[in-house]
């Protein structure tokens, strides 16, 4: 038994999606796109239908679930007009621009009696789900400090298009990379309560915009006559009400070399510790045995990686469907994800540290 999905959005998201939904075992039924051209060109690989009216989509029977994989800013009203259609929803993140406006999906939700999973796809790479098995175990004992962070040398998405208009987007690398970090230090730490932030962000490399150097593009080409007016920067310290603290790093762009700076997750407990790049291949822990200092390199499986964190997400998502379970990564989820978000947009704007409400 499958799930019968539609993809709306066949942009570079909606196309992961297309082929983790592939690997998990249900092809896109249709992929739906205004431009009927991509959505023609994102359909053909997976023998689905394009589409480019989306409310059409919806009223088919034959489709049960839907990706919505669009702008930021079209996050939760398509969200919310999928689930009142009757169509259990993944939906990228961030959940939405606002908490209050996660908090309509949400309703939409309880309203429609379906399944609503956030697209938390970091908690499905092998690193993280490994990294859980340690914690869970009880080998750091009391976690008391994390440090995650994701830098690019080049990669602000599409230049100069609604990724890097604040009005569409929401704001840039702490709304892009930024719930990927919160949600794995809550997730990984039991979901505790932010306190404050205090958020630093800069904006560098959009103004003037990207030149031919800058090659690393995703999410389209640079539009040289487009906006940018949000940060691709930023420095971040949360502080939880358990006494948990939290270090965040992320940015779009910089002109360091890869690799110079580890990315991933470094986790400080009373009993051991752990870093871990998110995509890579092992974890490293520090700890005790017999009063003697033991490091260990734990190894993930041959053959992980990005596409496969997708592919296990979608999985998931098929199997909290059928069996009508509710997801881990719930909108709930996405709401504290996305407040704590705001707190640290507040904390930037006003260049002082910020009580989480």
């Amino acid at each position: 038994m499958s799930i019968r999905l539609g993809i709306i959005g066949s942009g570079g998201i909606g196309q992961v999606h297309a082929q983790a939904a592939s690997d998990a075992g249900h092809p896109a039924v249709v992929m739906c796109d205004l431009d009927g051209d991509r959505a023609a060109e994102a359909a053909a690989p997976w023998g689905s239908e394009p589409m480019t009216d989306v409310d059409a989509m919806l009223a088919r029977d034959d489709i049960d679930s839907v990706v919505v994989a669009l702008p930021n800013c079209l996050h939760a009203p398509m969200a919310s007009k999928a689930l009142a259609a009757g169509k259990h929803v993944l939906l990228e993140k961030p959940m939405a621009m606002t908490a209050d406006e996660c908090q309509q999906v949400i309703d939409a939700r309880e309203a429609s009696g379906r399944i609503l999973q956030v697209g938390f796809v970091c908690r499905f790479a092998a690193t993280v789900q490994a990294a859980m098995n340690f914690i869970e175990a009880g080998r750091l004992g009391r976690i008391y400090h994390v440090r995650a962070a994701m830098y690019r040398r080049r990669g602000i998405p599409g230049l100069g298009r609604w990724f890097t208009t604040r009005e569409k987007s929401g704001g840039g690398v702490m709304i892009d990379l930024g719930p990927h970090l919160v949600d794995l230090v809550m997730h990984m730490t039991g979901r505790p309560e932010v306190a404050s932030a205090n958020a630093v962000s800069t904006s560098i490399f959009g103004s003037p915009l990207y030149d031919y150097r800058f090659t690393s593009m995703w999410a389209g080409p640079p539009d040289r006559d487009g906006v940018f007016d949000v940060e691709d920067g930023a420095s971040v310290q949360l502080r939880f009400k358990t006494g948990l603290t939290a270090s965040l790093e992320m940015a779009w762009a910089s002109h360091l070399p890869d690799g110079t700076l580890p990315d991933g997750v470094t986790i400080f407990g009373e009993q051991g510790a752990m870093h871990f790049d998110i995509w890579g291949d092992h974890l490293v822990i520090g700890t005790e045995m017999d009063d003697q200092q033991v490091d260990v390199k734990h190894m993930i499986a041959e053959g992980e990686g990005w596409g496969t964190a997708f592919r296990r997400e979608h999985e998931n998502f098929a199997a909290n469907c059928l069996s009508g379970t509710a997801p881990d990564a719930s909108g709930e989820n996405g709401r504290g994800v996305q407040s704590v978000l705001e707190t640290m947009y507040a904390s930037a704007d006003r260049g002082e540290s910020v009580t989480c409400s």
